[in-house]
């Protein structure tokens, strides 16, 4: 499985009908899970962004497909970051010249 960091903003959708949030959380956890995925933590920020998710994925073609079917209820604006765990980032900088 692939890590992938996803930084969200609330639509005017979402924060007008802000109270059915944790129903659509769960919506998305069961997507996730329907596509072989899993939402592994969730975290309601302040800042810059107002949701972060770390995701697993198999791949980039399903973390496609969730960002696009997600995205597509009007709810969210992301972007999507892939994550290296500390023991690839060390066989990656190990592999350097």
């Amino acid at each position: 499985m692939k890590t992938y960091i996803v930084l969200c903003n609330f639509t005017q959708k979402a924060i007008e009908n802000m109270k059915e949030g944790p129903a659509r959380l769960d919506a998305a956890k069961k997507a996730f899970e329907a596509m072989g995925a899993r939402i592994k933590d969730f975290y309601l920020v302040m800042g810059r962004y107002d949701l972060i998710l770390v995701v697993e994925e198999p791949d980039d073609e399903t973390t496609a497909k969730l960002a696009l079917s997600i995205g597509s209820r009007g709810t969210l604006r992301s972007e999507t970051l892939t994550a290296f765990p500390e023991d690839q980032y060390r066989k990656i900088i190990g592999a350097l010249p």
